[in-house]
Order: C-alpha cells, then structure tokens, then sequence
C-alpha cells in the first residue's frame, strides 16, 4: 500500500476503520465526472489502436465534441455499454414497430479481411488473435526467464491493434505470462496508456493475490497520466477485499470515494463480503449507511449480507428494517435469511415475530430446512404447543426432510412433558440405531425424561452411555449427573461428581441449591454449613432459591445471627422474602422463644393465615397454652383456618407430637368448630403406622362425640387395629360401622382380608371375602386383587379363579397386578395354558408391561419344562426396553437348572455380572442346582469355592443339593465329606441336611453309622417324625428295642407320626 501513496492519496488520509455510529445524510452527494488524462481524442479508439488506422475512413466527430474536454476512458465504457444495450433492445423488440438495424456497408478490402481472420466462421476474434493468445498461454509450463517475450511474439509484430492485444491480454490465466506480454505490448507502436489496459491487468494480479503487483501497476497508470475510473478502482478494491486486507482496502475506499469515484453494488458487495467473513461487522454495518447514502441500490446479496450483520451485532430492529427494505425492493429472501430471523427473534422472546415469518414462507414456495424447522419446534415446545409441534413432523415429511439430532432432541423432550415415557425412549433409540447420537444435550434430554419418570437407575444408565462414547462433558453434562445422584439420593456420587463440576467449571447458584437440598433432606446438616462456608468463599452469586435453603439450613441450625445477617443481605440486594422465608424466620424465633421478633414477622404479613399456624406450632412445642388457645381462636375464625388447623394436625403427628395433636383436636371441639373427617382419619392412619394404638384410640374417642361417626374414620381405625396386630378389634369395628348403617367398604374390607391372610387367618379372610359378594358390596380393583392373593396364599386356587371370573363377571377392569396374581394361580396349578392368555391380556392392556410379570410368567415355564419358551421371553423382555434384575436373572438360571443346563445358566450368571448385578446367595443356589443336575459335582462343587472366594456367605441350602446328589448317586463318602465340609465352615446342619443324611444312611443300610449321625445330632434339631423313625428302624435292626422304645415315646410325647413304611436298606434290594 506503500508504493501507491502519491498524489492520488493525500499525505493525511483518516482512519479506514468507520466509526461507530455513522451520520448518513438525506441527500446523495452528486458526483463529478473523471476527465482521462489523454492528449487528443484523435490518437486512438478502441475500435483502431495501431499507426495503420489512418488508411481507414476517418469517421466524423460526435456533435459534442471539443478538443479541450476529450472522452474519458470512462466516457468510451459508456458508449460502448450503451450501443451494447441498444442491440439487445432490437433482438428482443422483433414486432411490428422493431427498429431494425441498417445493414453495414463494408469495402471489399474490409470484407477480405474478414474473411482471411475467419470472422464470418463465426469466431469472435480473428485467428492471428487466437494464435497469440495461444503463443502466450504455452508460456506457462516454462520456468520464469526461460523465454523471451519478444522472440516468442516476433511474429505478431504490426499484425495485432491495441483492441487486439487486450483481448490477448484479458485470456491469459498466468500472472507471469500477463505481465511479460504487457511488457511487450508497451514496446508495440499502436499501444499508448489507457486505463482499459490497465483495469485488466489489476484484475489478473488481484485474482491470484499478488497485491503488491497490483499497487505496483496501479501506480504505474497514476504516472503514465491514466485517471483511474470506477472500474479500475473497484477491481483494486476487490483484489484488497478477495484477499482479506481490510486494512489498506478502507484506506483506499476513502481515497476513492474523496476523488468522487462510486465503486458499484457489486465491489461494495465484495468489500462486505471480506468483512462479514472475518466477522467485521461493524464495518459490514458502516459500509450499509455508505450505499444507502450514495443513492445506490442494493441487490439481495447486499440485503442478505447487511441482516446477518445487524443480527450479529444484537440490532433486531435495525435487521427487520433491512428485511422489509428487501421485501419491499422485490427481492425474495433466501432460506438462510428467514432462518436466522426466526432464530434471533425466538431468543429474544418475539414468538409471534418469529412465527410470523415462518409462515410468510411457505406462500414464496420457500422450503424450510432443518435449521428452520428446529427453531420453531424448540417455540412451540417453549410456549407447550405440543398439537403445534408434533403437526410439524408431517410438514416435514410432506417437504422430505429428514430430521436431524436436534429436532429428535426435541421430540424426546416433548414426549417427556407430556409423559410419554415409552415414545422418547421409542424416538432416544431411534436416533442411536440412526447413527445420529453424538451431542450431548440429546443424551440429556432422554435422562431428564427418565428422572420425571422417577426411574433413576435409567437416567444414569443413559447418562453412562453418554461416558463410554467418549462424549465431552461439559458443564451442562455434570449438571446432568449431578441432579441423577441427588434424585437416587445417592451421597457419595454426587459429592463426587460436584467436585468434579467444580474442577472443570464453577457450579452456578442451581448446582449449589441442589446439593444443600439434598444433604438438607437427608439430615447431613453439617455437610450443609460446610457446602455454605465454600459457597461464600468462593463469592457465588445467589439467587431466590439460594438464600431461601441457606435461610432453612440457618433455622434447622437456630442459627438466629446468621439468618438474620442472610435476610439483610437479601434486602440489601432488593430481593424481598417471601411468605415461606417469613414463616421459617417465625419458626426459628418460636423455637428460640423470640416470639416478639416472630409476632413482628407475622405483622408484614398481607394474609397471615399460614402464619398463624405456624406461630400455633411454636407456642404448643414451648408449652405457652395461653397464647396458643388464642392463636387457635383466631386462626379458626379465618376462612381458611379449620384447613390450617388439620394440616398442622397431620404435621404434629408425624413430629410424634401427639399429645399436641390432640390438644388443637380438643380445643377446635370446644369452640364449636368440627375439623375435616378426612383430617381425622389421616391423623389416626399416622398413629397407627407409628404402633401408637393409645394415641389413635383417643383421638377416635374424640371423634366419637360427633353424632355421625363418618365411613373415614372408621377405616383409618380399622387400619390402625391390624397395623397394632388387633385384628378381632378390627374385626369387631368393622362390624360396628355395618350396624351404624354404613354400607360395606372396599377400602376396610381389603384391609382386613390383606391383615388376616398375611396372619395366616384365612378361613376369617374366606368368610370376609364371600359376606362382602353377599352384602353386594361395591367393590374395586384392588379389592378383588387382595382376595385373590389371599386365596392364593392359602392355596384354594380353584376360588381364587372363581373370584377373578366374578371380578369380570362384574365389569371391574382387571389391572396389571390381577393378571400377575392370575399367572402365579394358574401357573401353581398347572394351568399353563391359562397362565399364558392372562400375560397375553396383560400385554394387551399395557404393551410396556414390567420386569415383575415377565419374571413371573418366566419362572413358570423353567418350573414345568418349557426352557426355550422362558429364554424367548427374556429376550422379548430386554427388547423392550427393560433392564433384567437381579431376581429375574436367578429365574432364569433356576429355569435352566430345572433340566441340568448348566452351559447356559453359567452363561446367563455371567450376563448378570457383566450388567452389573453382583450374584448373591440364591444365584450361586440355582447355578449349584444346574450343575448337580447335570451330574456334574465337581463342578458344583467348585461353585461352593467360589462363593467363598466372592465373599458371599453360604447357607445349608447349598451344602445340602450336593449332599443328595452324591447320596442319590450312592456316593456316601462324598456325602459325608460335604456333610463335614459344612461344619467346618461353621455352618450348624439344619433339619434339611439332617433328613438327607439319615435318608442316605437307612436307605444304603449303613446302620452304625446312621445311629452315630443320630445320636450325635439328638437335641441339636427340633424333633421330626422322619428322622425318629429311621432311628427306631436302625435301633430295631441291631436288636436294641430298649432304645428304640425311647425314641417312640419321644415320637408320641411330640404328637408325631411315626412311619412304618422305612425300610433299611431299602436301596440295596433294588
């Protein structure tokens, strides 16, 4: 830019960089005319360049012509512009009124040249003109200095005009080859300066970035008196903006346009151009005002240019502005164009704005792409839109675009607000089958939706995927985790990955509330303080739900100073407390006995009923009856106040307050105010959850004076009388409501049928269960769910099916719960068939049923048999979606134990590692049982072995199953070697071994050693007919009735059955 500083740039030149806020003035500048720097308008035309164009006839002079004022380079453009729109104006206008050119009368000398050129073939230029262009192009495979130009033109000497030798100049494409022919056309006679011949050459270095020649020939045309016209200083204006210098480019701009010049749309577009790419867009804004104040008008690209900008630079306003001028101009707006508006207005929270331009495209015919279509989903999903949003799916497909990772994002999260948990998880692996899984916010998206479906464990497992792929976490990602950990409750994993979040970014105010609400949850307040200690040395900015759980942890702590230095600096930020912030500030002076600063709190408040309770609850827990008995007179007399008052009750309860509880009940009574009966019952539920049968009773002796006892209370009671194991009393009360003229009760009814089944009093449940069908009693669902399990339990099968046909019978829909029951009733009967169309009905009524009835149907194909059926309804099960468990994981080595699979029991007990689930005691069971029913002991044995090595504690159970394999294989000594095995693991033989080993010894006929097992275990086990009686057998057959007299009288002392069918050595007949 140096080189070119001379009389065309004044020595002080202002700054290229526009300021700020630019001034545009109402009136365009008018511009001057540029004059070339010419000698005499005769020398040359573009049309006749060379010496021999005096032969020519010499044309006559335009009228305006004077010799002190010659055509300007500028001046020839024109004109030959002008002649060129004028002949596309006769090709088009071929009517009846065309002005039709004259024909062109030519010399015969004219003509043959002409035709010795080949102009009338058609071709453009002569042929001499196409062999020079190229002579030179062949130039360029030759290094540089390998050629001489003049030798390579020495036969086009005198035979090209000066129009000619621009033409050969203008088809070059090497920078090196244009500049040595422009060299040797400067030695030519017909060449004298033009600014034309120039312009192509700025135009050729500027394409290949050679700047500095560009500023060297510009310089060149200053001094050779060639006046740069609006096409010369463009090109070099572009060639500055193509190659990024911004710089020298404004430097420039503002010489031009001091000299009057007006670059074109097109250069002003270029220079834009090169500032919007480097994000300049100030000056894209700057050089906007420039056109619009120099009267030019702009093209689409300009508008489209000039919106990005004044959205870049947050000028909304300025932005639409420009978009209506766009409009308004004609031009339609480019898809990116409308985007982007929709974006930036979406953010700024113009919805109607934004949804008022989407829709303006769709009558251009203009297709909206994915971008698009995002910004206005995640709108509607903002505003709940939901009918909006999923119609835009059909738009999508309608137009054929194929959505991307954001857009299935946002379809996961809608699904999730509306509860459609199996939809997002539906649509969540979708996207992964698609291979479109990669950004981390869709992975959060999913986790949020399994955390407001309360399924934690999935919310983590999603989030670990997140981990395993590889995923950068950032902030937004620990967040994540973080709220997974405090929803499970999970302490240790969410400190960690808080100092995690910590290391890599600082928490924000919802990290830090989040964490204080756990640990404020769960009563680890000195984590709490300590977590409030970091927060203020780290100075983090609070907001409302901040200080309102510091100011809770401060009044769980009666940390009265530090709360109260907490709500001056709330107020001194103008964040004023709220009516739950007052009421902890009340609790807090209650409990200290401040009650002047507490009845001060409760004056600001504007409907102080809430309060009231809460002073009524701090005057009880100090003792101070007097202010209590008035706080509980005016609290009633409010409109609200007998809903306070029962809640405090409930409040009080589960405090163990009990006493208090009773003293509002009381006290309410006796000022003539009846509380809510459902206040009552859930008072007397509480107790009865906490065994205080006392308190329950005397509140219910209150509720007694009423003259109407309601059908509440009377259930809570019953309730509280089996929770307390009073079932007769239950019993009578229940009998007591029917004569008070209540109609029988599903809910007390269930009740006690559900207390006196688990008590084993199922003959009282069966009497129950058939006086509430006689009674016509309105029964529910859960009704005849808990009739059928007791019927269940006692093993009356055949009433159960009878009470399930009654059930729909009587149009009660079945839930997912009564076909659970109904698989475990028809599968215990051997009805499975029937236990197969009641999980067909189940799946019918919900496709996504859960692990629990899977698991059941499972574990009764592996119990008769049907082992592929249970393996296809594993794997149905994990196709669905769901994660197997523990307990369905041992089903199904239980169910491959059941045939002596051991390979794919060994097989899933290995799956159930890999997902995680440590094997316990009945995995290893089972596994034994697939081994020991293979015939493989030893294996079995090894099983044992790794139990203990795994640190899971073995039972009798597990000896047991491998005791009777090797005594059902005759194996007595390894028998014995377990049996023994056991013992030294400091296991006491429970009666199951017991009865094994004596089965073994009186079956094998091993009488002496069947009477020292006996005599050694007599006493250790409670006695049992069996084993008596193969000890009396034993005792018989080595002639010693005198013992096995005893041991029959111990036989009947415990009223058992003595077996005379034993016989020793039963097996050895055999």
């Amino acid at each position: 830019m140096e080189s070119i500083r001379t009389s065309f740039f004044p020595p002080l030149l202002p700054s290229p960089i526009p300021p700020p806020k630019y001034q545009c003035s109402s009136k365009p500048r008018k511009l001057s005319v540029i004059h070339a720097a010419t000698q005499s308008p005769r020398s040359w035309t573009l049309s006749d360049g060379n010496a021999g164009g005096s032969q020519r006839r010499t044309r006559k002079a335009p009228p305006n012509f004077h010799p002190r004022k010659p055509l300007s380079d500028d001046d020839a453009r024109r004109i030959i512009h002008e002649k060129a729109q004028y002949l596309r104006r006769l090709r088009r206008n071929q009517g009846s009124l065309a002005e039709m050119p004259r024909w062109i009368r030519r010399t015969p000398e004219q003509m043959a040249r002409m035709v010795e050129d080949g102009r009338l073939e058609g071709q453009a230029h002569g042929r001499h003109v196409l062999a020079a262009i190229q002579a030179v192009r062949s130039l360029a495979g030759r290094p540089e200095g390998s050629y001489d130009m003049r030798e390579v033109m020495r036969s086009f000497v005198a035979k090209l005009t000066f129009r000619e030798m621009c033409v050969v100049l203008r088809e070059q494409r090497g920078w090196r080859q244009a500049r040595d022919f422009f060299a040797w056309m400067k030695l030519q006679l017909c060449y004298k300066p033009s600014v034309i011949v120039y312009t192509i050459l700025l135009r050729t270095y500027g394409q290949v970035g050679k700047i500095r020649l560009a500023e060297n020939i510009f310089l060149e045309m200053l001094e050779a008196g060639c006046e740069p016209d609006e096409v010369a200083c463009g090109t070099m204006l572009c060639a500055y903006a193509r190659w990024g210098r911004q710089k020298p480019m404004m430097t420039f701009y503002s010489a031009v346009r001091r000299r009057d010049i007006l670059p074109s749309i097109a250069v002003f577009n270029f220079m834009m151009s090169s500032f919007h790419k480097q994000k300049i867009h100030t000056s894209v804004i700057y050089l906007w005002k420039q056109i619009l104040e120099a009267g030019l008008e702009p093209n689409g690209f300009t508008y489209t240019l000039t919106i990005c900008s004044f959205v870049k630079k947050n000028l909304l306003d300025d932005a639409l502005g420009a978009f209506r001028k766009m409009k308004k101009a004609g031009f339609i707006p480019e898809e990116s164009t409308y985007s982007l508006l929709i974006i930036v207005t979406a953010k700024q929270g113009r919805d109607d704005e934004a949804l008022r331009l989407y829709e303006e495209m769709k009558p251009q015919g203009i297709i909206p792409s994915v971008y698009t279509f995002a910004s206005v989903l995640a709108l509607h999903y903002k505003n709940d839109d939901y009918s909006k949003a999923l119609s835009m799916f059909s738009e999508m497909e309608r137009n054929k675009i194929v959505p991307d990772e954001v857009i299935y994002g946002i379809l996961v999260r809608i699904y999730g607000k509306l509860g459609l948990y199996e939809d997002a998880q539906r649509t969540f692996e979708d996207i992964k089958r698609l291979g479109l899984l990669t950004h981390e916010k869709t992975y959060v998206a999913m986790a949020q939706v399994h955390l407001n479906a309360g399924n934690f464990d999935k919310a983590l497992e999603v989030l670990n995927l997140m981990r395993l792929r590889n995923v950068e976490l950032s902030k937004f990602a620990y967040s994540a985790f973080l709220r997974s950990y405090i929803a499970k409750e999970d302490v240790g994993a969410a400190e960690l990955t808080f100092q995690t979040l910590c290391r890599s970014a600082s928490p924000d105010a919802i990290c830090y509330n989040e964490m204080l609400t756990l640990y404020l949850k769960l009563g680890l307040l000195e984590k709490a303080k300590a977590l409030i200690c970091q927060i203020r040395r780290y100075e983090v900015p609070f907001d409302k739900d901040l200080y309102r759980t510091v100011l809770e942890i401060y009044c769980r702590e009666r940390m009265v100073t530090d709360a109260e230095q907490l709500v001056d600096q709330m107020q001194s930020l103008g964040m004023g407390m709220d009516n739950q912030s007052k009421m902890l500030l009340i609790t807090l002076y209650g409990e200290v006995g401040a009650f002047q600063l507490a009845e001060d709190v409760l004056r600001t408040f504007e409907q102080p009923d809430a309060a009231r309770g809460v002073m009524l609850r701090s005057y009880l827990k100090n003792g101070d009856i007097c202010k209590a008995a008035e706080m509980l007179k005016s609290l009633l007399g409010t409109a609200n106040g007998l809903s306070i008052a029962s809640r405090l009750m409930i409040k009080l309860v589960r405090e163990g307050c009990v006493v208090e509880t009773k003293w509002i009940y009381e006290r309410s009574v006796d000022l003539g105010f009846k509380l809510d009966d459902e206040a009552i019952a859930s008072v007397i539920n509480l107790c009865g959850q906490h065994q205080k049968l006392k308190e329950a009773l005397e509140i219910y002796a209150l509720a007694c004076r009423s003259t109407m006892i309601d059908k509440s209370i009377y259930t809570s009671m019953i309730d509280a009388y089996c929770k307390c194991h009073k079932f007769h009393e239950a019993d009578l009360l229940y009998k007591e409501m029917i004569e008070k003229g209540h109609a029988p009760d599903a809910v007390a009814i269930s009740i006690l049928v559900n207390a006196f089944s688990k008590h084993g009093m199922f003959q009282k449940a069966e009497w129950l269960i058939f006086g509430s069908f006689d009674t016509a009693a309105e029964l529910d669902t859960v009704a005849y769910n808990t009739f059928i399990k007791a019927m269940l339990d006692s093993g009356k099968l055949q009433l159960a099916i009878d009470i399930y046909d009654r059930m729909i019978a009587a149009g009660v829909p079945p839930s997912l719960q009564t076909y659970n029951t109904m698989i475990s009733v028809f599968g215990q009967g051997g009805k499975l068939s029937r236990a197969i169309e009641m999980f067909n009905d189940a799946l019918a009524l919900s496709p996504s049923i859960d692990e629990k009835t899977y698991t059941n149907m499972m574990s009764y194909f592996g119990k008769w048999g049907r082992i592929q059926d249970a393996s296809l309804l594993f794997s149905k099960m994990k196709e669905g979606g769901i994660k197997p468990g523990k307990i369905s994981y041992n089903t199904m080595i239980n169910a491959y134990a059941t045939t002596g699979l051991h390979s794919e029991a060994e097989s899933i007990f290995k799956d159930m590692r890999r997902d995680g689930h440590s094997p316990d005691s009945i995995s290893y069971l089972a596994l034994l049982r697939a081994y020991t029913q293979s015939r493989r002991y030893g294996d079995a044995e090894k099983v044992i072995s790794r139990m203990q090595e795994a640190e899971v504690s073995t039972s009798c159970a597990h000896f047991n199953h491998l005791i009777f394999a090797f005594a059902r294989e005759g194996s007595i000594g390894d028998a014995e070697r377990v049996y023994n095995l056991m013992k030294q693991t400091g296991l006491e033989p429970d009666l199951a071994c017991c009865r094994t080993m004596m089965r073994t010894y009186i079956d094998y006929g091993l009488v002496n050693e069947g009477l020292f097992f006996f005599e050694s275990t007599n006493g250790m086990i409670k006695p049992d007919g069996f084993i008596l009686s193969a000890a009396v057998h034993l005792y018989e057959h080595v002639g010693k009735p005198a013992e096995a007299g005893k041991v029959l009288d111990t036989i009947n002392l415990a009223g058992l059955l003595f077996l005379r069918s034993l016989e020793v050595g039963s097996k050895l007949k055999r």
